[in-house]
């Protein structure tokens, strides 16, 4: 029987948070991180459509499906939306699908799209279908969104499929046109869990936020959110408050992405570390996804001197990305870690060098 082993990347967005999905269109500046999510797609006896999915991240008991089930709810929700995505293009045979991921799960790195993309990769090689990274990114993309129900932009199955270590990725999640710029030399990328796990799948705050986003867009009758900038924030007065500051973080974030990617390309990382804590402002006050636990991590980042941190990914738990010089990165996480001993570093990588800089 054939087989096929792929794999993809978790990812950090630096800034563009809440900006890649359908009612706001905006700008978004992820990067791979390497930590990853492998799949091996083999052909076994049985009808296409057949599918026995097993993960050793979640007691490795093989779980059988079918590509006629409706989602339930549960991880294999991931596998099957791809394999239904992949059969509009051509029959699969009975599947077995093996999973063994890195990525630390609830904590706003994007496990489920790195599982997306590995698997779409996987399937992508058994069946012969000659995707291009673009169209594995949009097969993951409708997996997660149509089937397992999340209302999801594509940033994150983009910089999985396409993005390259070492290099953030810009990209215009409305015309998904992008662009790869790499970060100062020396950077560090330090990612910290707060100890609150998130599941956008299962959560109720993040398709509120949508639903807020799409509300505002309507109102304000534009196509999104995005198109508008800073000229336009006085428009905002004729919405409802709490629509209003939803609107008012995507456009101003929209903004600040693309301020940062001007602020890099100067090699300005005063302005980048102003942006970024703008940032977790915005988030924190305007779009309400943060918690106490993660405002402490950014408080005492803070603290120790390092104003370039904000909460990363979707919210309500998960965790907060700093952005520091390599040769602060050791201190800076013995300072963070004694005033906040329920985090947990779960990442120290250096773009530049394209390695860890400390070992937890």
């Amino acid at each position: 029987m054939h087989s096929f082993t792929a794999k993809a990347p978790a990812r950090a967005n630096i800034i563009g948070e809440h900006t890649d999905y359908a009612p706001n269109g905006g700008h978004v500046l992820p990067t791979p991180l390497p930590f990853y999510t492998t799949v091996t797609a083999q052909e076994i006896a049985g009808p296409s459509g057949r599918i026995i999915a097993s993960s050793k991240n979640f007691g490795d008991e093989p779980h059988e499906r079918s590509i006629d089930d409706p989602a339930r709810g549960h991880w294999t929700d991931y596998v099957v939306g791809c394999v239904r995505a992949a059969a509009k293009l051509s029959k699969p045979p009975a599947l077995e699908i093996s999973i063994k991921s890195e990525v630390p799960i609830g904590c706003g790195i994007s496990s489920s799209a790195a599982l997306c993309v590995a698997t779409v990769r996987a399937l992508n090689g058994l069946m012969g279908l000659r995707l291009s990274d673009a169209q594995i990114a949009l097969m993951a993309h409708e997996a997660e969104h149509d089937y397992v129900g999340v209302p999801c932009g594509k940033m994150d199955q983009f910089v999985s499929s396409l993005g390259n270590p070492g290099q953030v990725l810009l990209l215009n999640t409305r015309t998904l046109a992008h662009r790869r710029y790499p970060l100062a030399e020396g950077t560090a990328i330090m990612l910290v869990d707060c100890g609150k796990k998130h599941d956008l799948a299962k959560g109720s705050g993040y398709k509120q936020r949508v639903a807020e986003c799409t509300e505002a867009r309507d109102r304000l009758g534009v196509g999104t959110l995005s198109e508008l900038g800073y000229g336009d924030l006085d428009r905002l007065s004729a919405l409802p408050e709490l629509i209003a500051r939803r609107a008012r973080h995507v456009i101003t974030e929209n903004q600040r992405v693309l301020e940062f990617v001007a602020a890099l390309e100067k090699g300005d990382v005063e302005k980048q570390a102003d942006l970024l804590a703008a940032s977790h402002a915005s988030l924190r006050d305007d779009f309400e996804v943060s918690i106490p636990e993660i405002d402490a991590l950014v408080d005492s980042s803070k603290r120790f001197g390092i104003r370039g941190a904000r909460i990363v990914g979707g919210g309500f738990g998960g965790a907060i990305i700093a952005l520091m010089p390599r040769d602060q990165a050791m201190g800076w996480w013995t300072f963070v870690s004694r005033e906040n001993p329920n985090g947990r570093l779960i990442s120290t990588y250096a773009l530049s060098a394209g390695e860890n800089v400390y070992a937890a």
